[in-house]
């Protein structure tokens, strides 16, 4: 049983109308799942105002409301919270209804433009094949020790997050690994957790349509650094320009990880090869089951992120050496003539050209590489000819297709990314709207030994058109163009 005064602690407000003694029987922001005894927060969306639903809210049962701003007309007893800002509002109400799960466990986030997924998985299949229960929040999925539950944001919504950490405890979880969205910080969504550490992977261009500018993308980044309690660890990539911007205000324990530079912790990569990575790791030579750079850099961070949750060296490295990463994410299959398919969610430019440079650094001689890319409709435009221009630079032949148009025409889509081909390069450049029949052509163009590169979906099993999700997936679609190389 939960009291409204129950709920308010750390919470700042600048009013109360009413009484804070009510049983409070759910915390929620969406007036569609009021639920009589509801405390409803009115939250100002980029989108819908939750003040707008305030009446609506109580007439379906709230009988307390956290707003900014009171509605011109209420009827009925309800309890009012003034507050300044009732996003900040919705994390620490919604963490004190859980009984701040954050709190019960070793909460670790991973942020950054690129390989949050990878890292966040593997640390979650790492520390459960060393025995401990363990959380995971995903963009590919969550996980609560072994048990999947469908992920539909990289960050959940406060509520929906401090419900699955109370999940977790419940379960007996020790360890929850989470990514942290920009978006998330940006919204506080992760706000009022306690978190017991923080990764920074890199930072590239991304997400510029909802951040506008890239030092407001990065601040937003570094915010979730300078909110880390001084008991945490703040491990960022010493490789990347960023990494010692997240460390400026941070009271964290300051580490840091490199391959180029000098860090806490690191690592050299002696072989690199589809068969995996051989990597000089804290004076061991380790063997690898993932392929590239971008990987090394990733199980070079979660090496370090579990010696700082004071692991053991020799159990991280054997365990960890065993383990693949996350699904989507440089999957590879060889079709019967030797023809090479990688299915990758790289959907920015760097990440493109981080898939592509390990496909050029492990090739073996003329192979070519046959890229089909798009951009997802009604998200970062910028970016759309750049993502072409890289995929040109480093492809033999690119195939530019639909990707999630969602509301976007996706032609109009394939138009702006020929923006970024050099005319030099337009005529090893073919433009097909239909996904499935540009996967049909890049098979039937590639000969034995080439490979071919389906980028930006990676683990996703649907196309969204015109708002609806159509099941498509990327790995089904070529290993049934490869079945027909038999």
């Amino acid at each position: 049983m939960k009291y409204l005064s129950d709920l308010l602690e750390g919470l700042a407000f600048t009013e109360l109308q009413g009484s804070a003694d009510v049983e409070i029987t759910a915390v929620v922001f969406d007036s569609r799942k009021v639920v009589p005894g509801s405390l409803f927060v009115a939250v100002k969306g980029t989108v819908v105002d939750g003040h707008d639903y305030i009446e609506k809210a109580i007439k379906d049962g709230a009988i307390a409301v956290i707003c900014e701003e009171l509605p011109a007309h209420v009827t009925g007893e309800v309890d009012f919270l003034m507050v300044a800002n009732s996003a900040i509002a919705l994390g620490i109400v919604a963490a004190n209804f859980y009984d701040n799960p954050s709190a019960q466990l070793k909460l670790v986030g991973v942020t950054g433009t690129n390989g949050k997924t990878t890292i966040a998985t593997l640390l979650y299949k790492l520390f459960r094949d060393m025995g401990y229960k363990c959380g995971l929040l995903s963009t590919v999925e969550n996980q609560i020790n072994g048990k999947v539950i469908p992920s539909t944001h990289t960050t959940p919504d406060p509520v929906a997050l401090n419900e699955l950490l109370a999940d977790m405890v419940a379960t007996g979880c020790d360890y929850c690994f989470m990514e942290v969205s920009s978006h998330a910080v940006a919204q506080h969504r992760v706000g009022s957790l306690k978190f017991a550490g923080g990764i920074f992977t890199n930072l590239t261009h991304d997400h510029l349509d909802y951040h506008k500018t890239f030092d407001s993308y990065r601040d937003a980044k570094k915010a979730f650094f300078d909110n880390l309690p001084k008991n945490a660890f703040a491990l960022t990539n010493a490789d990347d320009k960023n990494g010692n911007v997240m460390l400026q205000n941070t009271k964290a324990h300051r580490k840091s990880y490199a391959l180029k530079s000098m860090g806490d912790y690191r690592a050299r990569i002696i072989e690199n090869q589809f068969g995996g990575l051989l990597l000089h790791i804290d004076n061991e030579e380790v063997w690898f089951r993932m392929v590239g750079t971008f990987n090394a850099y990733n199980i070079l961070a979660v090496y370090a992120a579990a010696m700082l949750l004071d692991q053991d060296k020799a159990k991280v490295l054997t365990s960890l050496s065993k383990l693949s990463g996350a699904v989507g994410r440089f999957d590879y299959v060889v079709a019967p003539n030797k023809v090479i398919g990688i299915v990758d969610y790289a959907h920015t430019p760097d990440a493109v050209q981080n898939v592509l440079s390990t496909v050029h650094d492990i090739r073996k001689g003329n192979e070519k590489v046959i890229t089909v890319i798009g951009c997802g409709g009604d998200r970062d435009k910028t970016k759309r000819p750049i993502m072409a221009k890289v995929a040109c630079e480093w492809s033999d032949k690119v195939i530019l297709t639909s990707d999630n148009p969602r509301s976007e025409d996706p032609a109009q889509i394939i138009e702006e990314m020929k923006e970024g081909v050099d005319p030099a390069f337009k005529r090893h450049v073919l433009s097909i709207v239909d996904r499935r029949e540009a996967i049909k052509t890049a098979c039937a163009l590639a000969q034995p030994g080439d490979i071919i590169l389906l980028a930006g979906k990676g683990h996703e099993t649907y196309q969204e058109i015109k708002g609806v999700k159509n099941h498509f997936d990327d790995m089904e679609e070529l290993l049934a163009q490869f079945r027909e190389m038999e």
